[in-house]
């Protein structure tokens, strides 16, 4: 399968993010790609960045003409897509990757599990804590999972999707030059290799006030090794992956299989 990672600047205007997005869902398609993956809260400026703000405009739900776009682009371009919405469902708002299929159908939806809440990432204030937990979705290209930005920072959270059988595990997130980019790199790939899984963590770029969002989106490969990485502009970051290699990595070396939880508590 060919992956898409669309490394986003975002603007002021959600219809304009919007166009941007069904832009790009495009062009993947027109460059083969199977899938694209979108960056965290993909149609607006990071406001978490400031606490307590009235945000209500931003809310999504599956029936938004946002969202209604961007599956009806999916099915026209015959293309797979994990974009990441501020999504309301079931009388609450979370940071919620979709996954839509060739036909424009929503086939899954992840929420993040962990929420952060300190300077800059004051998370807490607008996003509720995924009740559903980790989850792995069957598709004609593999089993997916997805682990929503912060969440990667637990390794419980991407070996949970790997113990479920994931091949690949997508991270949509909002990392600024700040951070450790390096670190977080390393972070990927030493959890790709560890679970003999493939994973992509999509970013932002850009200056949004006090934050500058580094990009440096990268594709890992089930043995660590660095596949695909992006600069820091804007960058549709393409790669070839063949998902049996983690199945096959798995059966060579059964790091999962070998685990005694009866030790871990």
């Amino acid at each position: 399968m060919k992956l898409a990672l669309a490394q986003m600047k975002m603007a002021k205007e959600m219809e304009r993010n919007l166009q941007k997005t069904l832009r790009l869902i495009r062009e993947a398609a027109a460059q083969g790609a199977d899938l694209i993956v979108f960056p965290e809260i993909q149609l607006t400026l990071f406001f978490p960045q400031y606490p307590g703000l009235d945000v209500s405009d931003c809310v999504l739900t599956e029936d938004s003409a946002a969202v209604r776009a961007v599956c009806e682009t999916c099915r026209e371009a015959g293309i797979f897509a994990s974009p990441n919405f501020y999504l309301s469902y079931g009388g609450r708002r979370y940071d919620t990757s979709l996954l839509i299929d060739r036909g424009g159908r929503i086939v899954g939806r992840q929420a993040m599990v962990h929420i952060a809440q300190c300077p800059c990432f004051y998370e807490q204030d607008y996003y509720a804590p995924s009740a559903e937990g980790f989850q792995v979705f069957d598709t004609e290209l593999g089993r997916l999972g997805i682990v929503v930005c912060f969440d990667r920072h637990y390794p419980e959270s991407m070996r949970t999707e790997a113990l479920r059988g994931a091949d690949l595990i997508l991270i949509p997130t909002a990392n600024t030059s700040d951070e450790p980019s390096e670190l977080f790199q390393w972070e990927i790939k030493i959890q790709a290799f560890q679970n003999s899984v493939f994973a992509a963590m999509c970013n932002r770029v850009g200056q949004e006030d006090g934050m500058h969002f580094s990009g440096e989106s990268i594709v890992c490969g089930p043995d660590g090794a660095t596949l695909a990485l992006a600069g820091g502009g804007e960058e549709l970051l393409l790669c070839e992956l063949d998902l049996t290699r983690a199945r096959r990595m798995r059966d060579a070396k059964p790091y999962t299989q070998l685990r005694r939880s009866e030790c871990y508590e």
